[in-house]
């Protein structure tokens, strides 16, 4: 009886940690989508403008610019990252910030903070 009951319990242990594996390597797939983020900037306003937005560590970043004139982005992050976008439409990507925290992106043409990446 305490074998049957011990092989009971490895069966369910077995399956209990295969269960918090495909959890966490869930978790781990969801990062590696970009987080989109659209940025519209007309003559000397910028949208959004100042929005917090939420991406993992490691989460690549696309912006999707919409731009009367050509412009630079400022990411403030370690490396900082001196972006380019082109009139019209544009995509610029972002390299993925490896630490958490608060990362400002600004246009310092507009000394506007575009959004604030909180980093999780």
């Amino acid at each position: 009886m305490r074998r049957v009951l011990a092989l009971v319990f490895a069966a369910f242990l077995a399956l209990a940690l295969a269960g918090c594996g495909g959890s966490s390597s869930g978790s781990s797939g969801s990062s590696t989508t970009p987080k989109v983020i659209e940025v519209t900037f007309s003559g000397d306003s910028v949208t959004p403008n100042g929005d917090r937005v939420q991406v993992s560590v490691g989460q690549p970043i696309e912006l999707k610019v919409t731009a009367d004139a050509p412009g630079e982005i400022h990411v403030h992050s370690s490396p900082e990252q001196e972006l380019s976008y082109d009139k019209g439409t544009s995509t610029v990507d972002l390299q993925p910030i490896d630490k958490p925290g608060i990362v400002e992106v600004e246009s310092h043409a507009l000394d506007k903070t575009i959004v604030q990446l909180e980093v999780r």
